[in-house]
């Protein structure tokens, strides 16, 4: 599976008008499905408690103004036109922004960054590296490289809003779905309602994950179709009810009448906010999935088409409740009774297509959002299925999504009310926002270079528009806002536990890693047999020689005649491009046969399969052979020490003037094709052991390869005819004796169960069982 062609798509930005007017309409299904669904519950939401509609009308209309404004400020002018520009190379997030000031003020979460992952082009991109402007912004920069303690914060709040997404994953589906669903309330008694309203939300939600692992690709071209007809019928209804019933309803808009409603309603009107708050709900989307579109498109389908939309939904509610005060029904205020009576049928069923398409979006965010963590270091491994070969970024992961399904139904069958289910989701989405506007204010100062009065400006502006909100969805804790504080406290303790974890055992490994020297002193046999194949030993590893592999020159009486110390690890860019993506290297002279190859990752690529995977990596070390010492590619992280030495390789298909690798089954091959490239023959198979399949190696006339290359390159050869084997070390982390109660119960209980439970490091390579070699160590840390 090779997405990466179509990765660096997003880079082209001179985008003709048809494909952003393409990829505004796309968005509409992907990043505005649960944005777009919020008149359903707002104003039922906001009504339910804490005020109450009156004759005078001040309630709603003031509560129309603060929608208004909070629409206007909040998605409008933050994300569509400050957040949305900073872009992690066309990717957006919460893990977007943190990566942005890692690389800028180099705070790495990962520990094992080379000065090599600093020369990949989306690392440079837009002048990185280069020193504020500013002199505040430089000693901030120098403050956050020198104290752990800030670098540890910075990234516990990325990990705060994160955990706050994944809490949104829960809760958006279950008040979307439920909500939709509630239109029911009006076509029968209140007796039968209550017993069909809650099973016909959880059958719905049941099929919704049910249906993941069979990817949206399939279905994803009715989700915009399914979102723009719902704008096109919230918005005409809006119309309606705002002719029909109150012409007069736009003065609402003015601010005054937030003043207005403030002085009446006083302290029920300031906890009534976390109501109004959910006018808001997913605007974070906007910025979270700007990987799969671009910056214009998002903007255009939201200036043009989503914000009239809602304004005009919320303003035809409030037109239709300004002449309507007493009800025969108990469904007071809510979105369905605007809805004429002859319509409320097909308006319910596009409703909950509506509501399917939001939760989807969440959901598969929510998965993007979890490997990304993962990526970084910040979660445990889990099975990572990519359920599209075309389209980028569509992903599914079994064990989350049951997960989020038994916890949404969970919600939905407990609190069985849009109240509590509302102000669970408002203080869910208030803290990302939160989040977003902090690390923005770092944003603006560390990478944009602009002056701190304008980072103090944004935070003062928005940070107090979103403290108000946020203070009042904490008034409402106990009415489930405690849902999403429970949900990312544990999330957040598992994210810190795995991290802490997993850089004790990298610290571990780093101290008691073998001398090169040891190394030296066996000779090139290692002092032990040297068999025909590829030996690839896993480690984390960048540089010295993993402690376990003396433990198997020690204990095995044979070993491979090529052997490759690999290492796959994450960068902290979304995508790293094919021609940068090994970093290859000798260990000791050329006449042992042994190889350091570095594979990278950016936090949003996809991995390659097994056979692709190995292709790519013998094809990387045969080029490296090819080119020698002295390429352009060449990096040096330490020139006093040779075996340190790396020189930047692509896959195959990023270097096609270089040398190229075919497999064939049969014993019959053809000739080379291009008469620039000439073939260099496998050796003859033994007749004891027939290869599986044959390999060879074409590389141009031009240079000439020396004949120690050469004979490197049949070596190569020959070994990957007999297969490649894969020698895993499994490590068992426990805190050393003398070592506090803390990290005790942290290390031996909290990352052991995590590491026993999750998917192991390799996973992603597919190993197959049967060409591999597993051996166990106790680490004390």
């Amino acid at each position: 599976m090779d997405l990466e062609t179509g990765v660096y798509q997003n880079y082209v930005k001179k985008e003709s008008w048809r494909t952003v007017l393409t990829l505004a309409y796309q968005s509409l299904g992907v990043v505005y499905g649960d944005l777009s669904t919020s008149p359903l519950y707002v104003y039922k939401n906001t009504f339910e408690e804490d005020i109450h509609h009156s004759e005078t009308n001040e309630e709603i209309f003031g509560v129309l103004s603060f929608v208004f404004w909070t629409l206007t400020l909040v998605p409008l002018l933050k994300y569509v036109f400050i957040v949305l520009r900073a872009d992690d190379n066309g990717e957006g997030g919460t893990f977007a922004l943190y990566s942005l000031l890692c690389r800028h003020a180099r705070v790495n979460s990962l520990p094992n960054g080379q000065l090599a992952d600093e020369e990949l082009f989306e690392y440079k991109k837009d002048s990185i590296g280069l020193a504020p402007k500013s002199s505040f912004g430089s000693r901030l920069k120098s403050t956050l490289e020198k104290h752990r303690v800030l670098q540890r914060f910075l990234l516990v709040l990325a990990l705060i809003g994160t955990c706050m997404v994944i809490g949104d994953g829960i809760l958006t589906p279950a008040i979307s779905v439920f909500s939709a669903v509630s239109g029911l309330e009006l076509s029968m008694s209140k007796e039968h309602h209550k017993y069909v309203e809650v099973p016909v939300a959880c059958i719905i939600l049941i099929g919704l994950f049910a249906l993941q692992h069979y990817g949206t690709h399939r279905v994803g071209f009715l989700f915009a179709p399914v979102v723009l007809l719902w704008l096109l019928c919230i918005s005409s209804i809006g119309l309606y009810n705002i002719f029909h019933w109150n012409p007069h309803v736009y003065r609402a808009l003015s601010p005054y009448y937030m003043y207005k409603f403030f002085r009446k309603t006083q302290r029920g009107g300031w906890m009534s906010l976390g109501g109004i708050l959910l006018c808001i709900t997913g605007s974070e989307a906007m910025f979270a999935d700007l990987g799969h579109f671009s910056q214009l498109s998002i903007k255009i389908a939201f200036t043009s088409l989503v914000y009239p939309s809602l304004i005009l939904a919320y303003m035809g509610q409030a037109a239709y409740l300004s002449r309507h005060h007493t009800m025969e029904s108990d469904y007071q205020i809510g979105f369905y009774v605007s809805v004429p009576e002859k319509l409320r049928w097909p308006v319910l069923v596009i409703a909950i297509l509506a509501a399917v398409v939001g939760s989807q979006a969440i959901i598969t965010g929510t998965f993007s959002i979890i490997k990304q963590c993962s990526s970084l270091g910040c979660f445990p491994k889990v099975k990572i299925i990519h359920t599209s070969s075309k389209i980028h970024g569509q992903i599914y992961i079994p064990e989350i999504n049951w997960l989020l399904m038994v916890l949404c139904l969970a919600v939905t069958i407990g609190f069985r009310d849009t109240r509590r289910m509302g102000n669970a989701s408002g203080l869910a989405v208030i803290t990302v926002m939160l989040v977003t506007t902090c690390l923005m204010s770092l944003v603006i100062v560390l990478c944009w270079q602009k002056s701190v009065f304008l980072a103090v400006a944004f935070v003062f502006f928005f940070g107090s528009i979103e403290a108000l909100y946020f203070t009042a969805s904490l008034t409402k804790f106990l009415e489930g806002a405690w849902v999403p504080v429970a949900l990312a406290f544990i999330f957040l303790v598992i994210m810190c536990v795995w991290h802490y974890g997993t850089l004790k055992k990298y610290e571990f490994d780093l101290q008691n890693k073998v001398s090169i020297n040891w190394l030296l002193s066996l000779g090139p046999s290692l002092g032990i047999v040297r068999v025909r194949g590829i030996g690839l030993v896993h480690t984390e590893l960048v540089s010295g020689i993993p402690a376990i592999f003396s433990h198997f020159v020690t204990n095995l009486p044979a070993f491979h005649q090529v052997l490759v110390f690999l290492c796959i690890k994450s960068v902290p860019v979304p995508h790293v491009k094919p021609e940068e993506r090994f970093l290859v290297g000798h260990i000791g002279p050329r006449e042992y046969r042994l190889y350091r190859c570095i594979v990278r990752y950016g936090y949003r690529d996809v991995h390659k399969d097994d056979m692709e995977f190995e292709k790519d990596l013998v094809c990387s070390i045969a080029e490296f052979i090819r080119s020698g010492s002295g390429s352009p590619g060449h990096v040096n992280e330490d020139p006093l020490k040779d075996e340190d030495k790396m020189t930047v390789v692509g896959t195959c298909s990023s270097h096609t003037e270089g040398i190229q690798m075919s497999e064939d089954d049969t014993d019959n091959i053809e000739a080379a094709g291009p008469s620039e490239l000439k073939e260099i023959p496998s050796p003859s198979p033994s007749p004891v052991i027939k290869p599986r399949k044959r390999v060879r190696f074409i590389v141009p006339k031009s240079p000439e390869i020396e004949t120690g290359a050469r004979e490197e390159l049949q070596e190569l050869m020959e070994a990957r005819e007999a297969g490649i084997a894969y020698i895993l070390g499994h490590s068992y982390v426990k805190a050393k004796q003398g070592s506090s109660l803390i990290k005790k119960l942290v290390i031996n209980y909290g990352y052991e169960f995590l590491r026993r439970n999750s998917r192991p490091s390799t996973h992603a390579l597919t190993v197959p069982h049967a060409s591999t070699l597993e051996v166990g160590m106790m680490y004390h840390v």
